[in-house]
């Protein structure tokens, strides 16, 4: 009995989960790649490659909702006919009806954590090739319809026209880092990508170059072609990587790197200081030196938290599956109510005022150091008490 009891429920969870997360993870993915295009202006073929990589994306964020969802539709439907209470009746304890839920949402879980990984690794890095390779048509669709075109980085294209590939009185302006910008204004000009070394070849005739209020250059005729790096043009900063842009098993090597250049970094301080203080020179304390290994030193301080704490974000973002079935399926069970989006609005209230905030804080928290890495577990361990407490009521059921 109990054994033909856990396959029915399996099935019918398994039914509802997997419908559920269709259609959720091709409505995602629709918006996705929707909100990509009206960003970017991306071309149909470009969008038609887009796919593939945001799937993960969008697979990684329904998974858990529609786990939920499942569970909610199977337990309160199950408890509404009477079929908990029917098991109670014949001696079963209604814990054994929980088995199924817990067990694929435990099954689920490393899954869950696996296609997080991936939408890292292969999702986001993919959704930005295809960018950067359309990049020249975009640049072309936007000059057209807006005349001007800019990225996070610094560089913008404004012009008085386009005239087919052929920019009409384009000014370009390029920014890099505390330097003051330089502005290039010239009579025409063309664009060209080069996809095989990602680069952004920009073609210009009658040059006039201009930083700070001042003519740096005149050149009449063409200029030699210029060529703009496309990750340096669309990158919103530099530096290092982001330690939510790694997959996670280069999290633990890149904090050892990152231990070696915070030491590295304090040695070369300290090295300075000494020599400042031995030579009386205490005007060398205050200089430029010293100011940027400061900023080296808490840089990596606040980068090697981040790095520390970015694997037990994923673990524990993977495993919500676990504590959201852990938390749905018996208060299912409690509400017995056959209507589905009452019950489930019903379970995922307390997650939503319960988990999000906690998972939030402790994510922060750790990441500024002021609690322990696995604090981000903090909305999973508040799930499973209140799961806890909701198993107990239904075995007194």
């Amino acid at each position: 009995m109990p054994g033909i009891l856990a396959r029915y429920l399996l099935w019918e969870i398994m039914k509802i989960f997997l419908v559920s997360l269709t259609s959720l993870t091709v409505l995602l993915v629709l918006v996705g790649v929707v909100r990509q295009l009206l960003r970017e202006g991306l071309g149909p073929m470009a969008v038609v490659q887009l796919i593939p990589y945001v799937l993960p994306i969008g697979l990684q964020f329904a998974l858990p909702a529609t786990l939920l969802f499942a569970v909610c539709c199977v337990y309160g439907r199950a408890a509404a006919d009477g079929e908990i209470s029917a098991l109670k009746a014949v001696g079963i304890s209604p814990l054994v009806a929980l088995t199924p839920a817990l067990g694929l949402a435990l099954l689920l879980s490393p899954a869950a954590v696996w296609l997080g990984d991936l939408a890292v690794s292969w999702g986001r890095p993919g959704v930005n090739r295809v960018v950067l390779h359309s990049l020249e048509e975009i640049v072309y669709r936007v000059l057209r319809t807006h005349r001007a075109y800019s990225t996070p980085k610094g560089l913008s294209i404004h012009v008085s026209d386009v005239d087919g590939r052929r920019l009409i009185s384009p000014t370009i302006t390029l920014s890099s880092g505390k330097n003051e910008p330089l502005t290039f204004t010239a009579s025409e000009g063309h664009l060209q990508l080069d996809p095989d070394r990602e680069m952004l070849v920009l073609r210009l005739t009658d040059v006039r170059a201009q930083q700070a209020g001042k003519w740096k250059l005149l050149w009449g005729g063409e200029l030699p072609p210029a060529e703009i790096p496309l990750q340096k043009a669309l990158q919103s900063g530099g530096g290092p990587t982001s330690p939510s842009e790694l997959p996670i098993w280069q999290l633990r090597p890149e904090s050892t790197r990152e231990r070696g250049y915070i030491a590295a970094a304090r040695g070369q301080a300290a090295a300075v200081t000494g020599l400042a203080l031995a030579t009386g020179r205490l005007d060398d304390l205050g200089g430029k030196l010293p100011e940027t290994l400061h900023d080296r030193i808490t840089g990596g301080e606040r980068r090697l938290l981040r790095l520390q704490a970015e694997p037990w974000r994923r673990w524990a973002g993977g495993f919500s599956c676990f504590f959201f079935a852990l938390v749905g399926t018996p208060l299912a069970i409690r509400l017995r109510s056959a209507d589905y989006w009452t019950t489930f609005g019903m379970c995922f209230l307390p997650i939503l005022m319960i988990y999000y905030p906690a998972f939030l804080i402790g994510v922060e928290q750790a990441k500024h150091g002021s609690l322990p890495p696995y604090s981000v577990w903090l909305g999973n361990g508040l799930l499973a008490l209140v799961g806890g407490w909701l198993v107990r009521m239904v075995y007194r059921y």
